[in-house]
């Protein structure tokens, strides 16, 4: 095993920070990299060294898997921590992280490109026996084979962009007269996304949930999971609120479910924290939808019911560590995350950058806030519109709603609009409060108060 002396997180804002913390609990010690718009950071003040890698876009800063490298290389890092978003399931640069022989914290070049690939990874993971969606047999390019295939699997379908992600490139069709333009609009939108128009096919789940696994492999066949986590809630496919465990998913389920990712992990050789993503439908059974190759936004619900630092996990791996395939953490109590991020929800979440001119975080027992911002501090327009993550924990899902409902209340960020009306009229909505919930969840969820009367 060999040890990590240095690591350079490839990130910015809360994620940097808070593998920061880690690194520094473990020994380790850490060099922030921040963009011109991100020179008071707190990422920057926490970590033991920083370099500035360019201008405010991403593409100038963040994006360059140069500039990272270089900066690995001055201050003599000998490992890169991605985080998630930017570079963090870019195949090409943890292939430049091994030819510059410096340890890239996460999966092979070779795994992050297979799963990246929405149709070759369905089609290694129904080789290795993980439940999938009925759908084409791969990418399908023309509109008369596509249509054929829809009409065989029986209306309606989902038409995915094999590199979408977040929404882009896929479309619903419930009807065939629908059919050309979903195909056509999908295929458009991919290209012009992600510089790729190939699109597949799969039958539409009725009323799914999106439940996750999280899996920790150590790149030698050994994998293990750490239960699954909640993420219906959802606005355009982007996630406001997770929980773990699922409202929906017993003991048995969950078996089912893990032994599934754990197979499906084990089939590409898989290193270091991922998630293997599931829709569950009403009828309980469950397919594969994608493989996230990275640490989660949402991870930190699953460190507070299994007490685990997954980050520490991932470091540990990447140092060599055997992971135990037969152990699983136990499961105790509820937590709940809510994504407070900058957008005004009485205007269709649209983004509300600018200077916070008061922050004041809500504590008490149970409540953990995952953050980088404070008064003063100025939400850029350029990148993620996330001010912090709010994380609530109890014994019961209803006392985590409790202390979140509270911790919510207390929370006050003035300056710019937030989510947290939202999630507080969330806290309180019937339907939530008994799990009974899909990802269509949001569609006809409707904000009930103007902001000023929201106190």
């Amino acid at each position: 095993m060999s040890d990590i002396q240095k690591i350079l997180i490839a990130n910015r804002g809360e994620i940097a920070l808070r593998v920061i913390r880690t690194c520094h609990e473990m020994g380790i010690n850490t060099v922030a990299v921040y963009s011109t718009i991100d020179r008071d950071a707190l990422h920057v003040r926490f970590a033991d060294e920083a370099v500035c890698i360019g201008p405010a876009a991403s593409g100038e800063s963040y994006l360059r898997p140069d500039r990272l490298i270089a900066a690995a290389e001055v201050t003599g890092a000998d490992a890169i921590h991605p985080g998630y978003g930017f570079l963090a399931e870019n195949a090409e640069f943890s292939q430049i992280c091994a030819d510059n022989d410096i340890e890239f914290i996460g999966p092979s070049a070779e795994t992050i490109s297979l799963m990246g690939e929405k149709s070759k990874a369905k089609e290694e993971m129904h080789k290795a026996g993980v439940p999938i969606v009925e759908g084409s047999d791969g990418t399908v390019g023309d509109l008369d084979t596509a249509y054929e295939i829809a009409s065989d699997i029986g209306f309606p379908v989902m038409v995915k962009a094999v590199a979408g992600g977040g929404g882009t490139g896929m479309r619903l069709v419930r009807e065939a007269d629908g059919f050309e333009r979903a195909f056509n609009g999908a295929r458009s939108e991919a290209d012009a996304a992600f510089g790729n128009p190939e699109v597949y096919i799969e039958k539409f789940v009725e009323k799914p949930r999106h439940v996750e696994i999280q899996v920790l492999g150590d790149g030698k066949g050994n994998v293990m999971h750490f239960g699954e986590r909640e993420c219906s809630i959802q606005r355009r496919h982007q996630k406001l609120l997770e929980e773990c465990p699922s409202p929906v998913v017993d003991e048995a389920l969950r078996e089912e479910m893990g032994a599934a990712a754990i197979r499906g992990a084990e089939a590409v050789n898989y290193e270091g924290a991922g998630t293997v993503e599931f829709l569950v439908g009403a009828d309980r059974n469950f397919y594969f939808m994608e493989m996230n190759t990275r640490i989660q936004v949402e991870h930190p619900v699953t460190e507070e019911v299994t007490d685990c630092d997954l980050v520490e996990y991932q470091i540990r791996v990447s140092m060599g560590e055997t992971v135990d395939s037969e152990e699983r953490p136990p499961m105790e109590g509820h937590a709940i995350e809510c994504r407070i991020n900058a957008e005004n929800p009485f205007q269709n979440f649209s983004p509300a950058p600018g200077d916070i001119t008061a922050f004041h975080q809500p504590g008490g027992h149970g409540i953990r806030i995952d953050t980088a911002a404070y008064s003063g501090y100025r939400i850029p327009p350029t990148y993620d519109s996330m001010i912090a993550k709010l994380i609530a924990y109890g014994k019961t899902r209803e006392q985590a709603i409790r202390k979140m409902r509270r911790a919510l209340a207390e929370f006050v960020v003035e300056g710019v609009d937030t989510t947290i009306p939202f999630h507080r009229q969330l806290m309180n909505d019937d339907r939530f409060q008994q799990g009974n919930f899909d990802t269509r969840f949001l569609d006809d969820f409707e904000m009930h108060a103007a902001p000023a009367e929201v106190a």
